[in-house]
Formats: C-alpha cells, structure tokens, sequence
C-alpha cells in the first residue's frame, strides 16, 4: 500500500470522504471550524456541498486528500487560522501573533483505518500549509493519555498524532472533546 497526498482540489474526491450520502442530508461537510457558527447554522441540504465546491476550487484549498491506488481514502482540513473559527475561539487561545495554519479534522474512511494514513494525512497538511509559506502549523488534538476515543470524535486526532508528526505542546485548552481535554500543539515551519 502506497498512500499519496494531494491538495484537496477535486470535489468529488473530497465529497466522497465529508459528503453525506444524500446531498441533501444536513451534515458537517468539514465546514463547522471553516466558517462562522452562524453561517455554518443557516446552511441546509445541498448549500453546504455547494459551499465546499467553492472552497475546493479556491487558493489554497481547505485541505488535503489521502489516495490509495487512486481511490480517495482520507481528508485532513487545514487552512490559514485566520479563515477559520479558531481566530475567534474563545476555548483555543492563541500562543503568539504568527499566522499561523490551523489542522482540525482529519478523517479515514471505513476499512482503511489502521493503516497509518492519519500519520501520512497529517504530514501531507504540513506540507501544503509549508508551501504556501506558513511560519508553523497548529493542531488541537484530545490528550487521551492513550484511552480509547470514540471514532466520532477522532477527527480532531490525538496528542500522540501530533508528536509523532514532530509536534509539541505549546498550551493548554479550555476545549473538552469525549471527555479529553484538548491541547494546543505546534509545529514551527521558519
């Protein structure tokens, strides 16, 4: 198995790992940290795919996507913090001034869990956000002290994760995830 990292610049793609299976269905679509709470809370049914669409179709794009042997098998949203949520959380404090990029979902579909595509997803956010001259890369993982986390709440992954990405923790967080509090870990790329 070799997984290849792409930008996330094909929709299809991208809807296959974060759409819903009925395009109407009122799903996150990864949007949730993306975009205001209030804009996020007034998308219904196809809006929030048509959203996306746009999204994908800008620079840089939301994220990147894991494949193997083409077939599209894991997301990992990562974007400048200042065009997400967490500019203005009030629960993610902001360790400096930089611009920072912000990783907050990552996702691998059914049956290819296991694999280590979350290590490869991660390092490949990294990538894009060092490419479009981020000066580090935060993420907000649960510190689950290696306790089990339910797979609906994995997609902001797990201090291990990160470390393993070369993370540290740079804070702590007032955000609390399953029952793990989370962590503010960095990755400086200058």
């Amino acid at each position: 198995m070799v997984i290849e990292v792409r930008p996330a610049t094909e929709f299809e793609d991208v809807r296959a790992i974060v759409g819903p299976k009925r395009a109407d269905a009122n799903v996150c679509w990864c949007l949730s940290y993306r975009i205001p709470s209030k804009q996020n809370l007034a998308l219904h049914g196809t809006e929030r795919g048509e959203l996306v669409k746009q999204l994908v179709a800008q620079d840089p794009p939301p994220g990147v996507l894991a494949y193997d042997g083409g077939e599209p098998v894991g997301w990992a949203a990562v974007h400048p913090r200042g065009d997400t949520s967490f500019a203005t959380n009030r629960r993610i404090p902001h360790v400096d001034d930089l611009d920072v990029w912000s990783v907050w979902c990552i996702r691998v579909r059914p049956g290819h869990r296991g694999k280590g595509i979350s290590h490869s997803l991660l390092t490949g956010a990294v990538e894009l956000a060092r490419s479009y001259g981020a000066p580090a890369v935060e993420g907000y993982p649960v510190d689950n002290g290696g306790k089990k986390v339910d797979l609906t709440m994995a997609y902001v992954g797990t201090r291990k994760l990160f470390e393993d990405a070369g993370f540290t923790k740079a804070a702590d967080t007032g955000s609390v995830l399953n029952g793990f509090p989370r962590v503010l870990m960095r990755l400086a790329l200058a």
